[in-house]
């Protein structure tokens, strides 16, 4: 029967307890949100939503085509200019997602006879990357300089190392400044995906390159997505313009995908002006996120100190993360709920994202609730 492996592997995840559905949300949940990552709280901000409606209005319903036929607007070229300024970088260029952005910089960055050296605990996004790239990929130890240095030393050619700037299981940070060193020792470039990071580290929300010093590098490429700190969807690279030129040259996740929607590019840009002039939030974001998980671990819960905005709560077993998980929604609080193959190390968690809206009586509350609810 076509199809019937599918069954076979549907029974095995049932048993595993890694069975995933989907949860559609109102439009006004009554939930106190701790799984979204809208971490600057400004996915439901007006000036953020006005900013949608009002790119929709201009320029329609969707990008019509890819960027190089009809699908690049003027408002692509603004948020692309103020996205690079705001990072400080030379040059980005926006894609339809955080994942085609991954995508395209590995794989045009990686290829053939380059030598790709990838962190463990890398996003899935950027694994997928290394896999569709031409070069060799070398995976080595989470957040381990030493190891993209030793990895280096056995290739004589182009390369880079790619690694998330915070890992969005434990939300622990990157030594950014350790890799680039290890790189500039073997001329090698250096990828990193700074998607929780953004709006969150680095002055003003500015990023964790920004705050590692590296922002404007020649030999970094950043990757960030417009889905978490700026409330909206796509993604963009971030680099040297010769780097983005290539891209727009040689990445097939930009030649021959659509362009990223007029409203969401929109609602990005609306949003990146909001964080201009509201730098607090990045701070705040962060304070949450410590007050998190000093609550957490003085009620006797194993919560992994956050580098950003992500705070992580280990859980027994898969079947009991999920259980967890859904008790919190019944109690009020929707937390989020990985489990392996989600998880590098097989460990399960409930993951909980800090938002900078967020008021003292609201983490107190979620707290209380992951409490009441263990396992």
């Amino acid at each position: 029967m076509a199809f019937g492996w599918i069954d076979e592997q549907a029974e095995s995840r049932r048993r595993a307890g890694l069975v995933r559905t989907l949860r559609p949300r109102p439009a006004d949940s009554p939930l106190l949100d701790l799984a979204s990552n809208d971490y600057l709280g400004l996915a439901h901000h007006p000036e953020v939503a006005e900013g949608a409606a009002r790119a929709a209005r201009t320029w329609g319903g969707g990008a019509t085509g890819s960027r190089l036929v009809t699908g690049t607007t003027e408002l692509h070229g603004e948020l692309e200019r103020e996205l690079a300024d705001f990072c400080g970088f030379e040059a980005a260029l926006v894609f339809s997602s955080g994942y085609a952005a991954n995508l395209a910089a590995v794989t045009a960055l990686g290829p053939h006879g380059s030598l790709i050296v990838s962190d463990a605990g890398n996003h899935a996004s950027l694994i997928d990357g290394c896999r569709l790239a031409r070069g060799t990929t070398q995976v080595v130890a989470h957040v381990e300089p030493d190891a993209v240095r030793k990895a280096l030393q056995t290739h004589d050619g182009p390369a880079i190392a790619v690694s998330d700037t915070v890992f969005s299981v434990d939300g622990d940070a990157a030594p950014l400044a350790g890799l680039a060193e290890a790189c500039r020792e073997y001329g090698a470039g250096l990828v990193v995906d700074d998607a929780h990071g953004l709006g969150v580290l680095g002055d003003g929300g500015r990023g964790a390159p920004y705050a590692a010093g590296l922002a404007g590098a020649d030999d970094v490429v950043v990757t960030v997505t417009l889905s978490k700190s700026l409330g909206s969807q796509g993604g963009a690279v971030l680099g040297p313009a010769r780097v983005i030129d290539h891209l727009v040259n040689a990445a097939r996740t930009f030649i021959f995908d659509t362009g990223l929607a007029p409203a969401a590019t929109g609602a990005a840009l609306a949003a990146l002006r909001l964080l201009r002039r509201e730098p607090e939030r990045a701070a705040r974001a962060r304070a949450v996120a410590g007050e998190l998980h000093a609550r957490l671990t003085a009620a006797g819960h194993q919560a992994v100190r956050p580098d950003a905005a992500v705070v992580s709560v280990r859980a027994p077993s898969p079947e009991e993360a999920v259980r967890w998980a859904a008790d919190c929604r019944a109690a009020g609080l929707a937390v989020g709920c990985f489990r392996p193959p989600s998880v590098p190390d097989g460990i399960s968690r409930l993951r909980l994202t800090a938002r900078a809206d967020l008021t003292d009586g609201q983490i107190a509350r979620a707290v209380r609730i992951i409490g009441e609810t263990r396992p």
